[in-house]
């Protein structure tokens, strides 16, 4: 059985409406949830990007349920991962044990802000399994001192610990990532329903841990509409993790996706209200392994006829998978 998750795009709602999309996604019947972590949108016609760790605390205290987990936060440039280490122990306390971590190596759409420059992605990768072994150092609750290649941390300590620390989750899209997934993280994120990924996982310590997934999808009664909304604001995706870790900006998306058409969209993204179109896309990622899958629907003011629907025709049709 494959849990259902709900994703809160930080890229196309404000703050309050997040809240309120998650509030109504526990109502409904979602299994958990996720965050993405933006200073950007992708595309300036997704037209937010709030601070997604007040936003976190904001469901935690709004919700009594459905798990939360960032999907993902990039702790080696923007933030630092001592600090990263104190607001995960803090979210999993507001939780009351709810929260898991998801990291990555980032993208430079939000990391570029604080003028540090971009790294290679063989570098990207070193700073995040640093990083992950100091948040992991911190969560045990002792003082922390760290001499890295990357990253120095001078007697540091969490004052507010959880009984149980947050898991943490890392998102993986090559060998390197799956091996430091595989030994370092309790579960493994992907955004492709690769099952080699997951092979590759295993083969470092994934065995038995979950496997979370993600798919955008865009419900609409017109599914003309649903094509015409996805393409103006997730053509994004159709670039893949090369080229989308690296663009600084949302112009760059724009310009890099202009040739992206309406079709190519409709072929990768399931639009509409066909539910088997959807149960299609998200037995893909069952079929490669995954235990959860989260639905990104598409559009900030389309989120409520979509966990309408889901709740009325979606979700016990994904649980059968």
């Amino acid at each position: 059985m494959v849990d259902v998750g709900y994703t809160m795009m930080t890229e196309q709602a404000g703050p309050r409406e997040l809240v309120d999309h998650v509030v109504k996604a526990e109502r409904a019947g979602f299994d958990f949830s996720v965050t993405s972590d933006h200073y950007f949108p992708w595309l300036t016609s997704q037209g937010h990007a709030p601070y997604a760790w007040s936003v976190l605390g904001a469901a935690a205290q709004a919700t009594s349920r459905i798990p939360l987990m960032t999907y993902v936060t990039c702790p080696t440039t923007r933030y630092h991962p001592a600090v990263v280490a104190q607001k995960a122990a803090t979210m999993q306390l507001l939780a009351q044990g709810r929260f898991r971590l998801g990291l990555g190596s980032g993208e430079n759409l939000n990391e570029h802000v604080v003028g540090k420059g971009w790294p290679s992605a063989p570098v990207r990768l070193e700073k995040l399994e640093e990083a992950i072994e100091i948040i992991r150092a911190l969560f045990s609750g002792d003082e922390v001192t760290y001499h890295g290649e990357h990253f120095e941390v001078d007697q540091a300590m969490l004052w507010d610990l959880p009984e149980e620390p947050p898991q943490i989750g890392v998102a993986v899209s090559g060998g390197r990532s799956c091996a430091i997934a595989g030994r370092l993280g309790d579960l493994v994120i992907a955004t492709e329903p690769k099952s080699e990924l997951l092979q590759k996982f295993d083969e470092h310590g994934g065995k038995g841990k979950p496997r979370v997934g993600q798919i955008p999808v865009c419900y609409d009664t017109d599914r003309d509409a649903a094509i015409a909304r996805a393409h103006d604001q997730f053509r994004w995706m159709l670039g893949g993790w090369p080229v989308n870790s690296e663009l600084p900006g949302p112009s760059g998306f724009s310009g890099a996706t202009q040739f992206v058409r309406k079709e190519d969209i409709a072929e990768a993204i399931p639009c509409g209200d066909d539910v088997e179109t959807f149960v299609k896309a998200v037995k893909a990622y069952a079929d490669a392994g995954f235990t959860e899958v989260a639905l990104v629907q598409i559009g900030g003011d389309h989120q409520e006829p979509f966990i309408d629907w889901a709740q009325k025709n979606l979700l016990e049709e994904l649980r059968g998978l």
